[in-house]
């Protein structure tokens, strides 16, 4: 692992991480290109989740700390038979609401991790999701306007949102995009909708590490690798920081379809590699 295969890796995590174009999908092909083995940068690849990580603390330390304050008030008032009163407290209405998006992402995780994996060595599957992805911007670009809430969020909708996260663990299928496009389905208004895609995501990556976390340490990290890898890791964190900036600006801008057309095309490269390079 060089400082530049490092370096590139972590900026592509952590651009592609939050913008609609799939982290999982350009690590994979990043990966089959530079001929970097899986099991090799195991550890690598969850501290770049890592890196991604502290990105959106970050961006949203005032929303997660208000998130943390209210999660002890709520155990407070539940002691004192004061109940949870979710339509009183819109910061627990979002926490709550959170749990529950996290929940079919777990299931489905967990149920579907060994077919997910398949796919992370196919080319043809890789390239399939960037195009599931391009089409969900298309859809999503073309969502009417809305001015819902967390106040007029209700179950449903959090539930819809995290079973189309749950199938963004899918190589080539974007996160951010399938949760944006699940909120703005339900008729969240565009800042909101982006902002509760990315606070989901703190879960979803946390689980992610934390069931890597044994194979990457089994896996071992080579000590001469170190310098890359903080680079690299770095390199995510700064990244990630500018693409969730810009994601709130692009989402309200309307120009989600640039990244349509740009999925597309990577995803019709990505195909054409799979099937007629025997290397792929």
């Amino acid at each position: 692992m060089t400082y530049f295969k490092a370096i590139i890796l972590g900026l592509v995590q952590g651009l592609a991480e939050f913008l609609p174009i799939s982290s999982s999908g350009h690590l994979a092909l990043l990966q089959g290109l530079f001929g970097i083995e899986g099991e090799s940068v195991l550890l690598f690849a969850v501290l770049l989740h890592v890196g991604t990580l502290v990105s959106v603390f970050i961006c949203y330390w005032k929303d997660i700390s208000e998130l943390v304050v209210e999660l002890f008030i709520t155990i407070k008032d539940i002691f004192t038979g004061k109940g949870l009163r979710l339509n009183e407290r819109p910061v627990r209405k979002l926490g709550v609401m959170i749990i529950v998006a996290t929940i079919p992402t777990a299931v489905i995780g967990v149920l579907f991790n060994d077919l997910f994996e398949s796919f992370y060595s196919s080319f043809v599957a890789i390239g399939t999701g960037f195009i599931v992805t391009g089409v969900l911007m298309f859809l999503a670009e073309r969502m009417g306007s809305a001015n819902r809430g967390i106040e007029q969020m209700n179950f449903r909708n959090a539930l819809f949102i995290g079973i189309l996260q749950g199938v963004a663990i899918c190589p080539g299928v974007s996160r951010s995009g399938s949760t944006l496009i699940g909120g703005l389905t339900t008729g969240l208004r565009r800042e909101f909708a982006v902002k509760f895609a990315f606070l989901i995501s703190i879960p979803s990556i946390l689980g992610s590490v934390v069931l890597e976390v044994p194979d990457a340490v089994k896996a071992g990290l080579d000590t001469a690798i170190i310098g890359p890898v903080v680079a690299g890791v770095l390199v995510a964190a700064v990244s990630g920081i500018i693409a969730i900036k810009g994601m709130i600006k692009i989402v309200s801008g309307k120009k989600l379809s640039y990244f349509s057309y740009y999925v597309w095309i990577l995803g019709v490269i990505t195909i054409a590699l799979g099937v007629f390079s025997p290397k792929f």
